[in-house]
């Protein structure tokens, strides 16, 4: 993307919102690189292996989207993380915080599956607070993990090529914490299978007895959201003229945009790293985010300032206490802008 590109999209974060997204660096995620449709207004926000059109408003995604396939599934997964961080490129105002989760009784749901991340990036990216929507306890841990995403990808291993997958939720069934995070009444997950030009959708009520009922259709699921997913189905033709989707032999270029380095503790070697992509000029901004390692955070932050001509800023944000995960509380996140 060239220079004029970047710098509009930069830009756009601060201008008023409208229901256009963009997508500019990550078109190739959608089917035929055709961006649904909706009159929610949001932000566009691309990630290495998936994208996430956010609402400001509800401080959760209004539809996130991954474009997955048997080879990849089946290949050897990073390590979970757990590390949750609050996405950077947000104006603050329109963030959804860790401290909005603390004590709400609702969990962190992930929308992309940080089951389906295959690369440390991505699964990293996959804990943005930008694609976490307050999901009930047992819906996320129980009938979703079990009942949703693992037949999904139990499907995708056995499709023959790329298929699409589409999660989002809907309703307002209150809000979490002094940003408002809105609660979703019902959640959803399209999976839409071009080669067989098939899509379904799973339909789950946001409760922690919720039950599992047969998949929608796409034209319900189109109803009951108001977005149109413009998904060339059997029967039916193209609402729009779609570009040739790339060839999977050409390589996809790495987006990230804003992506995490962590440290569990000091290390030179990706300091080094760090600030030599700084004074390649590779990088726009680092935000340094910590829990209690003030001291370490602290530390990075000057030699990151001493080293280059680049100002990081200091951020503490703590994750919530959980009796079913055990956070690194002395890990210290860099969230890095690149150019």
């Amino acid at each position: 993307m060239n220079l004029l590109a970047k710098l509009f999209l930069f830009s756009s974060l601060w201008l008023p919102l409208s229901a256009l997204a963009l997508f500019d660096q990550c078109q190739d995620l959608f089917p035929a690189q055709q961006i649904p449709s909706t009159a929610q207004v949001g932000r566009d926000l691309c990630f290495d292996d998936f994208a996430v059109y956010y609402s400001p408003s509800d401080k959760k995604p209004i539809y996130t989207v991954e474009k997955l396939n048997g080879e990849k599934l089946q290949a050897p997964h990073p390590r979970r993380t757990n590390q949750f961080y609050e996405e950077a490129r947000l104006p603050a105002h329109e963030r959804a915080l860790l401290a909005d989760y603390r004590g709400s009784g609702y969990d962190r749901g992930h929308n992309v599956p940080a089951g389906d991340m295959t690369s440390e990036r991505g699964m990293a990216q996959s804990f943005s607070l930008a694609n976490m929507m307050p999901q009930a306890r047992q819906n996320n841990q129980g009938i979703w993990a079990k009942r949703v995403e693992e037949p999904t990808r139990m499907y995708i291993k056995r499709a023959p090529g790329n298929v699409y997958v589409f999660t989002g939720s809907v309703g307002n069934a209150g809000s979490i914490g002094k940003g408002k995070v809105t609660i979703p009444s019902h959640l959803y997950k399209l999976v839409y299978d071009p080669a067989k030009k098939l899509a379904w959708a799973y339909w789950v009520e946001n409760t922690d007895d919720a039950q599992m009922t047969a998949p929608i259709s796409y034209a319900e699921l189109i109803q009951r959201t108001g977005i149109d997913f413009h998904l060339a189905l059997e029967g039916s033709e193209s609402k729009s003229s779609k570009p040739a989707e790339k060839s999977s032999s050409e390589s996809k270029p790495t987006v990230g945009g804003w992506y995490p380095v962590f440290f569990d503790q000091y290390s030179a070697e990706k300091l080094v790293t760090l600030i030599s992509h700084i004074k390649a000029g590779k990088v726009a901004s680092v935000q340094i985010q910590y829990d209690r390692n003030l001291e370490l955070a602290q530390k990075l932050v000057q030699e990151i300032q001493v080293q280059s001509s680049l100002q990081a800023t200091l951020s503490q944000s703590s994750p919530p206490d959980s009796a079913n995960v055990i956070y690194e509380r002395n890990r210290v996140i860099a969230i890095v802008r690149s150019k």
